[in-house]
């Protein structure tokens, strides 16, 4: 696979869905997006009901998911210390996936927390994780800017990034979480992050406008950058970029892009085919 690493986020796609997917089509679609051959599935979130609804019945539906025949690791999202304790106690989930902003604003309104709060929560995740024989993904948020005004620059950027591989992080993805990272600001950070941390896998988790997500993945790819988060149809996004253009990355792209520049997915293509059309029946 040349060590590229695919990860698919139905999660992602789902929690902002104006209507209730129900539980048995969540699980059905899930089970199918298992037989593509995808090497992470982030499928679901542990945290309050009340911010995320649609993701309440996540218990329910990772008892349900087939693991006997893929290859396909199960990633998890939590906010805090108790989203981990519950996730922890699942066999079936090999990573827990914690929104790390860099903004300020972005931090408090997504977790409640303040950054040195958040901190504190990562230090107490990745202890249940050693734990529990899981892995911690740190996704450092608002990675490429952010539109609330908090300081930002590349250098910020990294000093976190470099901050949180200190306290034994070795999956971190930068996230451009409203869409809002150029070509030269992605290279800057890959070029400068890949070779200083051989040991760590960095991953991009892009959020694009329609005609942006190419040279996005180009600039991030051409800087070493391995590892994409995707998302069929590129159904998702940040509520808070209060744009409708601004989604995923849509995994359907990212696979013609990687046929493009020769890159081998090892993916089921027809399994694929049928998770495109089982996403126009859960996504209605």
């Amino acid at each position: 696979m040349s060590g590229f690493t695919t990860v698919e986020c139905p999660r992602d796609a789902m929690q902002g869905w104006e209507h209730f997917i129900p539980t048995e089509k969540k699980i059905a679609y899930l089970n199918q997006l298992l037989k593509v051959g995808f090497d992470v599935l982030d499928f679901g979130s542990f945290v309050s009901s009340k911010a995320i609804p649609q993701l309440a019945d996540t218990h329910e539906v990772v008892r349900k998911l087939d693991m006997s025949n893929t290859q396909t690791k199960l990633l998890a999202i939590i906010a805090n210390t108790r989203g981990a304790q519950d996730a922890v106690q699942y066999d079936e989930i090999s990573y827990l996936g914690f929104p790390f902003s860099i903004s300020e604003t972005f931090q408090l309104r997504n977790t409640n927390k303040t950054i040195l709060e958040s901190l504190k929560q990562v230090e107490e995740i990745q202890q249940l994780c050693i734990a529990h024989n899981k892995k911690l993904v740190i996704y450092i948020s608002m990675g490429f800017g952010n539109p609330y005004g908090d300081a930002y620059s590349t250098e910020i950027a990294i000093h976190w990034f470099k901050k949180l591989n200190e306290m034994g992080i070795e999956i971190i993805a930068m996230s451009d979480t409203v869409g809002v990272a150029k070509p030269d600001t992605i290279e800057y950070i890959y070029k400068h992050l890949v070779p200083e941390f051989p040991g760590v896998a960095i991953g991009a988790h892009f959020h694009s406008t329609p005609d942006a997500w190419e040279e996005k993945l180009d600039a991030a790819y051409k800087n070493g950058c391995r590892r994409y988060d995707s998302s069929i149809k590129g159904i998702g996004g940040c509520p808070m970029a209060e744009d409708d253009l601004v989604g995923n990355i849509a995994t359907e792209n990212v696979l013609q892009w990687a046929m493009k520049n020769n890159i081998d997915l090892n993916l089921n293509r027809d399994e694929f085919a049928k998770s495109m059309i089982m996403a126009n029946e859960v996504f209605i």
